[in-house]
């Protein structure tokens, strides 16, 4: 029994690492995330619609979830929606399958789950990522997934910025371990000082809407399980420990 025991903790730290680099692993930036913030989740969702949803599907997400964020079927409807898309209908890519391989020569990929399967973290540090690559198809690539068949749809809200490489073609980083950017343009959502630094906080901003929003996508049931969780922890606590400490007294009150 202890053998077993043994090899099975054995197995279980083994497995750790690859564990999480299935759930998203590498060292990203750790970008902290509120499923409670309405106003963040309702303007990600408008990030979401308006820009990848042109090519990405969320085949599990219906509009009418939407709801739970705060928003109207009315609002919904006249803001996310498509004329021909119905208010009970999942999000579904504008752009087929088969373009988006022909174009891009992979399919993108459906986006319900990928706060799950990747974390959101990645997603913040992907979406934070992209530098422009003249010698890629797109002419963009991106620190967290080298050689990414996307484009950076995003990048009049971000602005072009490029990589210093090395003699070997590494990414030059700074002593923060960030890269050492050159910004050729800012974007709507950045600027430059008079000393010549760029400031992308706004641009920040709307990434970490956009990854809250892709997270809460992936769980939208996250707040209320949680809710839950701390009313069972109350119950247990309040009620169940006192019963059980008391039985626990009437059935030791003849050893002692």
């Amino acid at each position: 029994m202890k053998k077993a025991l043994k090899n099975t903790i054995a197995a279980l730290v083994l497995a750790a690492p690859l564990m999480a680099n299935a759930a998203g692993g590498g060292h990203y930036e750790h970008v902290k995330l509120d499923p409670r913030d309405q106003v963040s989740l309702q303007r990600g969702a408008q990030i979401f619609v308006n820009n990848c949803l042109s090519c990405h599907s969320a085949a599990a997400m219906r509009y009418n979830r939407l709801k739970d964020i705060g928003l109207t079927e009315e609002e919904i409807a006249k803001n996310l929606m498509f004329t021909t898309d119905k208010i009970g209908d999942v999000m579904q890519a504008h752009m087929s399958p088969a373009d988006g391989k022909k174009w891009f020569g992979n399919t993108p990929p459906d986006l319900t789950l990928i706060a799950r399967s990747r974390g959101a973290d990645y997603i913040y540090a992907y979406l934070r990522g992209f530098y422009k690559d003249p010698k890629t198809p797109t002419g963009w690539n991106n620190t967290v997934l080298p050689n990414a068949a996307m484009p950076h749809v995003l990048w009049e809200q971000e602005g072009v910025k490029a990589a210093k490489l090395d003699k070997d073609g590494n990414i030059v980083l700074k002593a923060d371990g960030t890269p050492d950017w050159t910004w050729e343009s800012t974007g709507k959502l950045s600027r430059q000082t008079k000393e010549g630094v760029v400031i992308t906080k706004e641009y920040d901003d709307y990434a970490k809407d956009l990854t809250n929003f892709m997270a809460y996508m992936a769980e939208p049931a996250q707040v209320q399980r949680k809710q839950i969780g701390y009313i069972v922890l109350m119950f247990l606590l309040a009620i169940m420990l006192p019963l059980a400490y008391f039985l626990k007294k009437e059935y030791w009150k003849d050893v002692h």
